[in-house]
């Protein structure tokens, strides 16, 4: 009678593999990559409490390109919070629908945000979990949600970072610039005058400079950094576009160079520039040596004596008269 069952059995797997594979996978298998990932990982507890999201001001750093460049956590988060507030409900729609996400989207973006933050605050005081997203990267940096987290702060509500992609870090990452040091610039004022004054300082900083650009606004960036930063034809530069995209690019050359290059192109999409911080200090007088070899060079490229000595001294910490006296002494009338 066993081997008789035994045989019977044989008989169905050979028969109908399909039929019982099909059952098999599904009823053990999650319904995606990403929920093998997740069911794997989390423990009985774990997936017991899921729901159990506490009380706070979640800010959820979301793809800056890559929809696969996000956290197991953030997506926990935004499956459990109360609210998702959104710089663009249309554009955050498409990221939810992708992971499967309900959470109600509210929008939150900088024409609306002093008018949101009222009810928001109440319903965190009431011990809701709110997430903050923007269109792309970290809330906060150069987007929504900076305001919001500050009273927060300053009415003891819990501000939770969900970190992730972020284009400044991504950027200097892969730059070969400097990254001991930097400063995150992020966009330059609107106004003239305030950009000038900004990338005037940005000129004189030892650290790496790292600014966000709009793709319509390349030229004139390119165009007043050169002029504020007086030795653009040697300034490395790197300009990062599309990050994480599948037209990623990352241009590197001389500030100057960059401007040339720029001038006859049209970029789309958002950009990244970082430019190598100043290797002379406003303190640090520049040796004779050295101011030596930069009129040369100048000169060998065909400038006047006068404006090469005008060049080297915008470009350092020495005083021009200083600097025409070498060029005097070295290079004749």
């Amino acid at each position: 009678m066993a081997s008789l069952l035994r045989l019977h059995a044989l008989s169905l797997t050979l028969t109908s593999p399909r039929r019982l594979s099909s059952r098999i996978l599904r009823s053990t298998s999650p319904a995606s990559p990403l929920a093998r990932r997740l069911s794997a990982a989390a423990s009985p507890e774990q997936r017991a409490s899921e729901t159990d999201l506490e009380s706070g001001l979640y800010l959820v750093a979301t793809p800056i390109g890559n929809l696969e460049d996000i956290t197991l956590r953030a997506l926990r988060v935004l499956k459990c919070a109360h609210v998702i507030l959104s710089e663009d409900t249309r554009h955050s729609g498409k990221l939810l629908q992708h992971y499967n996400i309900k959470t109600p989207l509210l929008s939150f973006h900088k024409f609306n945000e002093r008018e949101r933050e009222p009810s928001i605050l109440k319903r965190l005081h009431e011990g809701e979990a709110v997430a903050v997203i923007s269109d792309a990267g970290t809330p906060g940096i150069s987007d929504p949600g900076m305001e919001l987290a500050r009273i927060c702060a300053s009415e003891k509500i819990p501000v939770i970072p969900i970190p992730g992609p972020s284009a400044a870090i991504a950027a200097l990452s892969a730059s070969g610039l400097p990254t001991d040091e930097f400063t995150f610039v992020g966009f330059l004022p609107k106004h003239g005058r305030s950009r000038k004054a900004r990338l005037d300082v940005s000129a004189h900083e030892a650290a790496t400079q790292i600014f966000y650009v709009p793709p319509h606004g390349i030229h004139q960036f390119l165009s007043d950094a050169a002029s504020s930063f007086g030795d653009s034809r040697y300034r490395p530069c790197v300009i990062a576009r599309e990050i994480t995209k599948l037209h990623e690019e990352f241009w590197r050359g001389t500030l100057g160079e960059a401007n040339e290059a720029f001038a006859i192109r049209q970029p789309k999409g958002e950009i990244t520039v970082l430019i190598e911080g100043n290797s002379i200090s406003a303190d640090e007088t520049p040796s004779d040596d050295f101011l030596e070899h930069e009129l040369k060079e100048l000169m060998a490229e065909g400038h006047a004596l006068s404006s090469a000595v005008k060049l080297v001294a915008e470009a350092t910490s020495a005083k021009k008269k200083d600097v025409y006296a070498l060029a005097l002494r070295v290079f004749g009338k």
